[in-house]
């Protein structure tokens, strides 16, 4: 299973990314996904998360109401849209999937992206 995250770059405040993550070699629309972030010096955090289906989504409260999480499973890909960037949101930005529900605790998760970065600057 490969994951593969891109769209990250630099953005100044109050301005907006897509990041996508392209999935292969698993059954993508039985997996769950997930976005986490890590931000310089700090643990790797839950940002947003999506059913196999899209029908359920999760987000952490820091991202409510800017970011928005989606799929194309024909596509095999995952999105996240940012709205309203903050430098806190200044992170290198990771794909995660796992075969089964939808969690936000990073632990859960079996595959991961390489990340990419997202630099927000004020």
């Amino acid at each position: 299973v490969q994951l593969q995250a891109s769209g990250g770059g630099l953005v100044q405040t109050g301005g907006s990314l897509r990041l996508s993550c392209v999935t292969s070699g698993c059954s993508f629309s039985a997996y769950s996904m997930a976005w986490f972030r890590q931000a310089p010096g700090k643990e790797r955090e839950f940002v947003a998360a999506t059913s196999w289906s899209g029908s359920r989504t999760y987000y952490a409260e820091s991202v409510k109401g800017r970011f928005t999480i989606s799929r194309d499973n024909a596509k095999n890909t995952m999105y996240l849209q940012m709205n309203g960037l903050k430098p806190d949101d200044t992170a290198v930005y990771y794909c995660a999937g796992r075969g089964g529900d939808i969690y936000y605790v990073q632990s859960k998760y079996d595959y991961w992206g390489q990340g990419t970065q997202v630099t927000v600057s004020s």
